[in-house]
């Protein structure tokens, strides 16, 4: 009898725990997934890189006015801010989308496949949302049509941010959630905490994954210029190869790594994305450039890895003959998640995931510059799933083959409507 009575209780609290969204904003949200999933194909179909998102931003002010929000455009060069007032007064809550696409050419076998081209660093490249953002977009597109019809449980204001740059402005440009503070996205009214989502291509669909602290890495971007000495191919030793010297620069590197680095605190890495040098199969040219990324989750390792890199290059260059100079740009901070925030709004989370499906994740080596957001407002950012039920693994992000299941992206539109709700209402 007693274990009878135990299971009944059981299911009750496990049903209170599935209805813990509003009704409305459950229905709502469920109503408009096929617009979001028309929207999202658009957006993966049209792809725009940073700072050149156009279009994208038009068609995000257009939704935002048909609503009745007040409107914001051009923030940080393409960025949409769009701004909700409840029907009571409280404090603002802000929801934030990246919404810019790589230099990737897609392989994905989809109808809505991207087939975009474009120049990026004087190299042709094709264009694509190979890192899921055209999902954010659509995510937030549809909270704000949710919460739009739900003014009455709104306490207060939220603010809807659609970021440009999130990948990184061309060189020589400002961008970025950094240009969006810059310009006073976070003000008038003052935003009190904010919240923000990536879709995640190795995470099952109905899942969510997070940390509280420190969950994505501070992300430098470095270059590297090294100066040879031209010659002949056919004769080396009348030159300085700058190819020779910058290989043996990228094997030191990972020394600093694997020999320098405490990494039982925590992961770092560091990466050389792209080398460029000389024209011709027959001729030592007299420089090389590379360019990379330096990832890492703690201040201190920071510090030591970079000062290493300081050090190395250019000793290594020497010893070699030539020269060698380095210098960073700092990308991101750490994306850390206030302990406290993430303890107030869990419930809500769990309350519409499940509490069985959201999962207390490790930290990345991957960056967002949501972080510079968090550096002033408490924030949480949070992981939503995109992986197939049927796919074994699935592709990684930045790639061509990148590939999102659609049917995970209610549940975003669920828990960024349902978080501002019960954020203002807690006051």
């Amino acid at each position: 009898m007693k274990n009878n009575i135990l299971i009944v209780l059981l299911l009750i609290f496990c049903t209170v725990e599935a209805q813990k969204i509003d009704p409305k904003v459950k229905e709502i949200s469920e109503n408009i997934e096929s617009k979001v999933i028309e929207w999202r194909r658009d957006f993966h179909q049209n792809p725009e890189l940073s700072n050149r998102e156009f279009e994208t931003a038009k068609k995000i002010a257009k939704h935002l006015k048909s609503l009745g929000f007040s409107v914001t455009e051009n923030v940080a060069k393409t960025g949409v801010v769009g701004i909700l007032e409840g029907s009571q007064k409280g404090k603002t809550v802000a929801l934030r989308a990246d919404i810019d696409a790589l230099p990737v050419t897609e392989r994905a076998d989809v109808p809505f496949k991207s087939v975009v081209k474009t120049t990026f660093l004087d190299t042709e490249v094709g264009v694509s949302h190979a890192c899921g953002h055209d999902t954010h977009i659509a995510i937030l597109m549809g909270a704000a049509e949710v919460l739009s019809k739900n003014k009455d449980k709104i306490k207060g204001t939220v603010k809807f941010i659609f970021q440009p740059a999130e990948e990184g402005p061309p060189p020589g440009e400002e961008g970025g959630a950094k240009l969006m503070i810059k310009e006073g996205v976070l003000k008038n009214p003052d935003v009190d905490a904010i919240f923000g989502l990536h879709i995640n291509s190795g995470t099952p669909v109905g899942m969510v994954k997070y940390k509280p602290g420190g969950t994505m890495a501070a992300v430098e971007r470095f270059v590297i210029n090294v100066k040879g000495k031209q010659t002949h191919g056919s004769a080396p030793w009348s030159g300085t190869d700058p190819i020779l010297i910058s290989a043996k620069i990228i094997d030191g590197l990972q020394t600093i790594i694997s020999r320098d680095a405490p990494l039982v605190n925590e992961a770092a890495v560091i990466t050389v994305g792209k080398i460029t040098s000389g024209v011709r199969f027959n001729i030592i040219p007299e420089s090389a450039e590379m360019i990379g990324t330096v990832r890492t989750l703690d201040t201190q390792m920071r510090e030591l890895i970079i000062g290493r890199m300081n050090e190395m290059v250019p000793a290594i260059a020497k010893a070699y003959g030539g020269e060698a100079t380095i210098t960073f740009q700092n990308n991101t901070s750490i994306t850390y998640n206030s302990p406290k925030l993430v303890k107030q709004m869990l419930p809500t989370i769990e309350g519409i995931a499940g509490k069985q499906n959201v999962v207390l994740s490790k930290a990345t080596t991957g960056g967002e510059d949501f972080s510079y957001f968090q550096e002033i407002v408490p924030g949480f950012y949070f992981f939503l799933g995109g992986k197939s039920p049927d796919t074994k693994k699935a592709p990684s992000h930045h790639t061509p083959e990148f590939y999102i299941d659609e049917s995970g992206l209610t549940l975003g539109v669920k828990i960024m409507s349902q978080l501002a709700i019960d954020y203002l209402n807690a006051q």
